[in-house]
C-alpha cells in the first residue's frame, strides 16, 4: 500500500497549499490541473513528475484510487505545469512502477520503500504550429 489516505487528507488540505506555489517549478514535480469529474469544480494537484521525449511519468504516491487520477482518466487528459511550461496532456494510463523510463534510480528506491507501485503516464499533446 502507498501512503495512508489520512496522509493524502491532511495534504490535501494542508501541504498542497503551499506545494502549489513552487510545484510546476521545481525538478521532480508538477502541478496537474483537472476538472472534478462530478462537481465541475477545478483543481491544481501537486504530484511528483519526470519527462521523458513526448511523456510524462507521474508517481501514483497515494495509490491508484486518488481524486484526481480518477478525474484524468474521466476527463481523457489535462493540463501540466511543469518546470514553469504549461502542457496539455492526454491518453492517461497506469502503469507499473517498473515501466517508468524517466524516473531517477535513486528516486525509484524511494518509492519502492513507500510501497509506490504505480505510475500514471500521460502524452504530450502536440500543438499546431502556426
Amino acid at each position: 500500500m502507498p501512503l495512508p489516505r489520512s496522509l493524502a487528507r491532511f495534504n490535501k488540505h494542508a501541504t498542497n497549499h503551499v506545494s502549489r506555489l513552487v510545484a510546476g517549478h521545481l525538478p521532480g514535480f508538477a502541478i496537474v490541473d483537472h476538472r472534478g469529474r462530478r462537481s465541475g469544480t477545478e483543481y491544481r494537484t501537486p504530484v511528483n513528475a519526470f519527462r521523458r521525449t513526448g511523456t510524462f511519468e507521474l508517481a501514483l504516491t497515494y495509490g491508484r484510487d486518488a481524486d484526481w487520477i480518477a478525474n484524468v482518466q474521466a476527463a481523457s487528459g489535462a493540463r501540466l505545469e511543469y518546470r514553469g511550461r504549461t502542457y496539455a496532456v492526454d491518453s492517461p494510463r497506469i502503469v507499473g512502477l517498473d515501466e517508468a523510463e524517466a524516473i531517477p534510480h535513486w528516486v525509484r528506491r524511494i518509492l519502492d520503500r513507500l510501497h509506490v507501485d504505480s505510475v500514471m503516464l500521460v502524452d504530450e499533446v502536440a500543438v499546431p504550429a502556426g
